[in-house]
């Protein structure tokens, strides 16, 4: 890769990670490892929760297709789950890339 490139992706990267700093960092208080507890625990609950939806309406359909109504109620488990999901990956990348403070010391 040309050197020139090379730079200009260096400079960026360290750009982006400055403005994400600088506008994240001031919206989402300091955390601890306790505030990622419960994060997990949420994402942990929707998505045993969708399970159980899934398994139970396989278990009453004995094979055979849901209605609408299963199903509308499987989406609504799924979509909240995935969203969960989203919002914990999201705060996951915004740590590993330092654009959040982090509390350390006892219980972190």
């Amino acid at each position: 890769m040309d050197t020139e490139i090379k730079r200009l992706l260096l400079a960026f990267e360290q750009q982006m990670r400055r403005i994400n700093r600088n506008k994240l960092n001031p919206l989402v208080k300091e955390l601890s490892l306790n505030d990622l507890e419960s994060m997990q625990s949420m994402v942990a609950d929707a998505r045993g929760r969708y399970l159980e939806a899934f398994l139970g309406i396989a278990e009453e359909s004995s094979g055979e297709l849901p209605d609408d109504n299963k199903i509308k109620l499987l989406h609504q488990h799924r979509l909240r789950y995935e969203e969960l999901l989203e919002g914990a990956r999201a705060l996951e990348t915004a740590l590993q890339r330092g654009y959040l403070d982090i509390e350390i010391g006892p219980g972190s």
